[in-house]
């Protein structure tokens, strides 16, 4: 509630009620929710794989960029000796047709690539939205309408094409992880926009964002103190939805041959690589493609349960027949 709808309450002599924690009725709803919970241990173990790529790679003794070619058949066009794709003691997955190069080493570090491309778009998606999308709610109709027009041709442009175009213009020296996650977020900010400006609009005529602007209140104190509060829920439960899909966007970037470039391992350039090898190699398609399909799908499922949590009037839409069951129960 606002400080000044709070003193103005105090000069009329009524008390106003101290709010609940929200984070602690967050942490309740999301806890009565096991698939979300299930989600977000998955997710917790795909960061701290991640994390400890260097680790667990040295605990197996190789690297993802050393070649093996000693592991290779090269009379069959280079698959790998030995059963299920090479696998080992010393080499845990088998290693990578062709070049012999370690799987295990290469999927750990992939991870590293994908998950830090995919929250870095995400995160420069989410601060650019909110920027403008508060910029336009709060602006004159002016304002408005030119950033809004702005953000109706950035979400009308499709993604991939520009996200193509602008890749292949930057020069080949340029980090390409840190180039690909600013491409994505730089092109793909127009939809977190027009859900923050439409929020702004609703939340600046309640009464406690009134008292503030009667009070004397900066926009920007208002914008800090008032609305950022109020687009919270929105804002963090959209991102959540966000990481999933720009995972994807990073994966479709690397197997089209734009985005993370070899020696680099990347889900999305390992499947750019194991395209011609699934029948001969299946390992080396069906590994990058699981875990793609298991962090698409565990980081939608914890997406679709914060917005559950943060938002109790909206029913999960992953959850089938369960609005018959409490009709029923009712």
């Amino acid at each position: 509630m606002s400080e000044a709808l709070l003193a103005s309450e105090a000069g009329t002599g009524v008390t106003a009620p101290a709010p609940t924690s929200g984070a602690r009725q967050f942490w309740r709803r999301l806890r009565t929710q096991r698939a979300a919970l299930v989600a977000a241990a998955v997710v917790a173990l795909l960061v701290l794989v991640a994390l400890a790529a260097p680790l667990l790679t040295a605990i197996e003794g190789q690297d993802p960029s050393t070649y093996h070619p000693d592991l290779i058949d090269s009379g069959r066009g280079g698959v790998p000796i030995g059963s299920f794709g090479g696998v080992s003691a010393e080499h845990w997955l088998g290693v990578e047709p062709q070049t012999g190069r370690d799987l295990f080493a290469r999927l750990v570090y992939g991870a590293r690539v994908s998950l830090g491309v995919a929250l870095a778009a995400t995160l420069v998606q989410v601060l650019l939205g909110v920027t403008i999308g508060i910029a336009a709610g709060l602006g004159n109709r002016w304002v408005d309408q030119v950033l809004s027009r702005a953000t109706d041709v950035i979400v009308a442009m499709p993604l991939m094409v520009l996200s193509l175009a602008l890749m292949a213009i930057v020069p080949s020296g340029f980090p390409r992880p840190v180039l690909v996650a600013l491409v994505i977020g730089l092109v793909a900010w127009g939809s977190t926009a027009k859900i923050v400006r439409a929020q702004t609009i609703t939340l600046k005529e309640l009464d406690y964002v009134a008292a503030a602007r009667l009070s004397g209140w900066s926009t920007w104190r208002i914008a800090r103190r008032e609305l950022l509060p109020g687009l919270a829920a929105p804002v963090i439960t959209y991102a959540a939805l966000l990481v999933p899909l720009n995972i994807t966007v990073e994966a479709a970037l690397s197997f089209l041959g734009v985005g993370v470039k070899p020696p680099t391992a990347s889900w999305g350039q390992m499947l750019t690589s194991a395209d011609i090898w699934y029948q001969a190699a299946p390992q080396y398609l069906l590994l990058p493609a699981g875990a793609l399909f298991v962090t698409v799908l565990a980081l939608t499922v914890l997406g679709d349960g914060v917005r559950t949590a943060l938002d109790p009037r909206a029913a999960s839409r992953l959850r089938v027949g369960t609005g018959k069951k409490r009709e029923g129960k009712a």
